[in-house]
């Protein structure tokens, strides 16, 4: 189903122009209009999912395998040294459009590029919780 009013869903479906590296049935992947750094690609689904809470378990899979193809040819095109797949759910995840989408940012040295966190510790009392909750499911 698509969402007349998502403008990504009328980029994925070609209602709007974009640079687009590769489609196929169920994808667009496109130049981000705001990137990170040289070559920062979105994969979009053509159908709308508000979020990866709310995708389909095949078109999740078929988004990664799509994710791998295109940053080994990006790579290879850039001549990147790295790339980060990065994916948020949710407005304090930083999700900013709501259908969901892969950022595939390309990585060179210097770039400045901000994806880090300050490493924290995980406690036993955490650990404990965090399983005993799981296994209670």
């Amino acid at each position: 189903m698509r969402d007349e009013k998502c403008i990504f869903c009328k980029i994925a479906n070609g209602e709007i122009p974009s640079a687009t590296l590769y489609e196929d049935e169920d994808f667009r992947v496109i130049l981000d209009l705001g990137p990170a750094s040289k070559g920062h690609a979105l994969i979009l689904p053509k159908e709308h999912y508000k979020d990866l809470y709310h995708l389909d378990d095949e078109i999740a899979a078929k988004a990664f395998v799509l994710a791998k193809r295109m940053i080994t040819k990006l790579t290879e095109v850039l001549g990147c040294e790295g790339y980060n797949i990065v994916q948020n759910n949710g407005e304090l995840a930083g999700q900013t459009v709501f259908h969901f989408h892969m950022h595939l940012i390309p990585r060179y040295k210097n770039d400045n590029v901000g994806l880090g966190w300050n490493v924290g510790t995980l406690t036993e009392e955490d650990k404990l919780e965090i399983l005993s909750k799981l296994n209670e499911q």
